[in-house]
Parts: structure tokens; sequence; C-alpha cells
């Protein structure tokens, strides 16, 4: 099998590291922006470099995984459906409701593979969060509050192309949300501070967000995001319903510290960032991507899934835009792939 990596950045860089150890993976093809970048990691894993995208369609490849900038997705992602090759693809498809049903609409007619990068899902504390949600052991679920808090601030040139705090960061928080309760969204409230650095206000985001969603179950969630967390890098869910209680990203690492006097004592390496935080998850990810190519098994994340967190996410905009709450039924694609896979 040969499988060609668009993007040799930083999680590029780990999914080529991934492939090129897997047994079943042949060889790769990498290609960057920067073709420096893509013959230098090429080299040391003893794949090949294509000067462009142009080659790793013209010299032959089983299928695409995509690391590129996020506004080359949709469009990546159609050209390989056109040329009938599976993909696996970063989150997201696209900013926009527009772009993500057009490349949904490419593969589905050329009846190819498109896996999303929600690699939250092959997390083992949030894969034991869903079992512990569908097997019972919580009794009835009434309330879930997520969080994803960064310790440090992402560069101010890639804000404005980032779409925001809602589709860049709580995004995986609203997958999850969907993923582990098995239940949908039905209207959202959010509201954002951009009492940080100016930078913010400037790409007209906000650096603080927080989301009251209430679930169509009548389970009430809460998910709140931060760029500042000076203190590490922090993301859990909790889950508490009327059987039992139970978190998600709670360990010897997380960085907070109790108040109590016999509190547990502030973690000594916190975790500073998502690829630290996610590494095996990251490698997860891409072998169920080479299983699910050799039909082991279901895809677990296609571009429906990531069609219904982008939904969330921009229902949360128009929440903190027009400062109302938003019911799902007012975004587009409401009637698209529920209870698939991933859901049921």
């Amino acid at each position: 099998m040969r499988i060609g990596v668009i993007g040799t950045g930083r999680i590029g860089t780990i999914h080529a590291n991934t492939l090129s150890r897997h047994r079943e993976v042949g060889s790769l093809i990498l290609t960057d922006s920067d073709p420096a970048r893509a013959q230098a990691l090429a080299l040391r894993l003893g794949e090949t470099a294509a000067p462009g995208v142009e080659e790793i369609f013209r010299w032959g490849v089983d299928a695409v995984v995509i690391t590129a900038s996020t506004a080359a997705h949709a469009e990546l992602i159609g050209r390989a459906a056109r040329s009938g090759l599976p993909v696996f693809c970063e989150q997201p498809i696209a900013l926009d409701l527009a772009g993500t049903l057009q490349a949904i609409a490419e593969v589905e007619a050329a009846g190819t593979i498109l896996q999303m990068g929600y690699q939250r899902r092959f997390d083992k504390g949030y894969a034991g969060a869903r079992e512990a949600v569908r097997s019972g052991r919580l009794g009835r679920l009434h309330t879930v509050r997520a969080l994803t808090s960064d310790q440090s601030p992402p560069p101010a040139d890639w804000l404005p192309v980032s779409g925001g705090i809602f589709r860049d960061a709580l995004i995986h928080d609203f997958d999850c949300l969907r993923w582990v309760t098995g239940r949908e969204v039905r209207d959202v409230y959010a509201t954002g501070s951009d009492a940080g650095p100016a930078m913010f206000r400037a790409a007209r985001d906000v650096d603080t967000a927080a989301v009251v969603l209430t679930l169509d179950d009548g389970t009430l969630a809460t998910a709140t995001a931060t760029r500042l967390n000076g203190a590490g890098y922090d993301v859990r869910m909790e889950l508490a319903g009327e059987l039992d209680q139970i978190v998600v990203g709670l360990d010897d690492r997380t960085p907070i510290a109790s108040t109590e006097p016999t509190g547990p004592p502030a973690a000594d390496k916190p975790w500073t960032g998502f690829l630290e935080r996610f590494a095996p998850a990251y490698e997860a990810e891409l072998v169920a991507f080479v299983e699910v190519l050799h039909g082991q098994r279901p895809n677990p994340c296609d571009g429906r899934e990531a069609l219904h967190a982008l939904r969330i996410a921009e229902a949360c905009e128009t929440s903190r835009r027009e400062r109302r709450a938003v019911a799902m039924a007012e975004i587009p694609g409401a009637t698209a792939g529920i209870g698939r896979a991933g859901i049921g």
C-alpha cells in the first residue's frame, strides 16, 4: 500500500511517522507547500518526497492523508474523491457549511472513504466515558461539563484563518459531546470575551468562550474554552448522572491545584499542548485508517460526523454574534446523516 501525505507540518510529521512504521503500509509519498520540509522528513523516514500535490496524484497512490492548511482541505478531498482515492483528513473539512457540504457530496457521489481526524474519539479516557454512559453505569445523565484550555495563544497571523474559537478549539468538545452521549444538540447559547491580547479583537475572535447546550433528551451541557490558561493545557469532560459521576482528563498531569488542605498536589509536569496530551490518540486514528482501508473496521468518523460538529460551532458563532439562543434547526444540514455509526 502506497499512501500520499499532503502537508508535513507538526501533525503531518506525526502521521507520516506512524504510517512509515506500519507493517501494512509499503511506502509513502510526502509533499508540502515548503518542499524542503517534505524532503527533510522523507530523508529521515526513508520515504519519497514529491515536489507538489500534482505528483501525489500522478505518481499513483492507494490513499491520501491530508494535513495541509485548512483552506486546502475541501479542494483536496474533492480531488481525491474524483480520483477514486480514500482520504484521511485532519479537521475541519472547511470553515464554512457550503464548502463542507460540497466536499461530502463529492465523496458520496464517488463512493469513496473520508475519515476525519477527531482524535479524541481514540483517547482512552473519552472511550471509557462513552462506555460508562452507554452501559447505564451513570443512570440518567443530567449534566455534562466540557472544557478545552490552551496554555499559550496561537500566533496572531493564524487567528484570522483559524475559523475562531468555536470552529477551531471547541469543535472537538462538540464532537465528543455527541459521540460520548449518543445524543444530538437541540439548542445553544454562547458568549465570549476578547478582554485579553488585542490580536483577538483584531481578528474579530475571542480568547475565552462559554456555551450552554441543551441535548435532545433534556441533558444540560456546558463547554468552555480559553487560549490563555497559563497553568498548562487542560482538556476535560465531566459527566454526572443520577447514579454516578465520572471525569475524563483528570490525571497527575492535569494543570489544576486544589485549595483544600487534603486535596491533591499541583502537577509536577503539567500538559503543555494537544500534541503531547493526545499523542497516543493521534497514532491510533491513523492505525484505524489503515484498518478501514483493509475493510477490517467501519469508518469511525466520516464526513457527516464532522458536519454535525461544525453545525454546532456555527450555531455558537451565531449565538455569540446575535446575543441569543440558537436552535440547531436554524443551521443548514440538519437532516444530514443523523443517527450514523458514530452516534448510534
